[in-house]
């Protein structure tokens, strides 16, 4: 199946006013955040990406294009640098469609104008191109086939750096709670999608704020209650956090290193 990938955001609270830099490649150890999601669905066997570039396009582009294997495989140095050979592979079978899908566009317009890059394929994935998880993408697209909708979401609890406030009639403080505690899901940022969707989405639209609440009204659209690992890098913390899991050794994403591929 084929992945679309959302890469063109600002990403402004976790970037300088001035740096060029889209948020997707902003990196976790030596990799950016968006390498590293589509190593992990490489790892589930989906190689075939389409990028929906839009802000730091042309970063993203030359970061492909000079690409370096040698950074995250071992390799064998002969005649002096002549020859070298590598004992292991990234993205050698990766396939990558770049689509300047514009500035300043919704979600939903930039999957529109990548619709002739599915080969009419009738599932998809599609994803906001920075946020990490252990999501169990079969199971999702087992889900959406089983009930014939157009789509599902990871639903993801909120952060448990947020708390809700009840708040009485005289606006005194009744309680704070986690909002972990409570039976609340977010939006989590992982789609399985089939062509279905662009029946509810119109030109110049959101995916999530006009295409999906339509087809939940007619039944279509489903939720993943995901119990496992998601976070997101909005901020330098959150940035840090995925840091240290990656330094660890214990991110439960990068199941790659569990499976012999890569860097060891």
């Amino acid at each position: 199946m084929k992945v679309v990938l959302f890469c063109g955001g600002l990403g402004m609270r976790i970037r300088a006013y001035d740096q060029p830099v889209p948020k997707p490649m902003f990196t976790v150890g030596d990799r950016p955040v968006l390498w590293h999601m589509m190593r992990y669905y490489a790892a589930h066997g989906h190689t075939e990406f389409v990028l929906c570039l839009g802000f730091g396009a042309t970063t993203i582009k030359d970061y492909f294009l000079d690409y370096r294997e040698t950074h995250t495989n071992d390799f064998v140095l002969r005649r002096g640098g002549a020859e070298v050979e590598l004992l292991g592979t990234d993205i050698a079978d990766w396939t990558i469609t770049f689509v300047d899908t514009g500035l300043d566009v919704p979600i939903g317009e930039r999957l529109r104008r990548v619709r002739e890059h599915l080969d009419g394929d009738e599932y998809f994935f599609a994803n906001y191109g920075d946020v990490l998880s252990d999501a169990p993408l079969d199971q999702m697209v087992d889900q959406v086939r089983d009930a014939g909708a157009v789509g599902t979401l990871l639903a993801v609890c909120p952060p448990d750096s947020f708390h809700t406030v009840a708040i009485d009639a005289d606006d005194r403080v009744e309680g704070v709670r986690s909002a972990t505690d409570l039976d609340l899901r977010v939006n989590g940022g992982y789609f399985v999608l089939s062509q279905g969707i662009f029946d509810y989405l119109d030109a110049g639209e959101d995916l999530v704020g006009d295409a999906l609440p339509r087809a939940a009204a007619d039944g279509r659209f489903l939720a993943w209650k995901h119990k496992g690992f998601w976070a997101p890098m909005d901020t330098l913390k959150e940035r840090a956090t995925l840091e240290a899991m990656h330094h660890s050794g214990e991110a439960p994403w990068e199941v790659w290193r569990r499976t012999g591929e890569g860097r060891r």
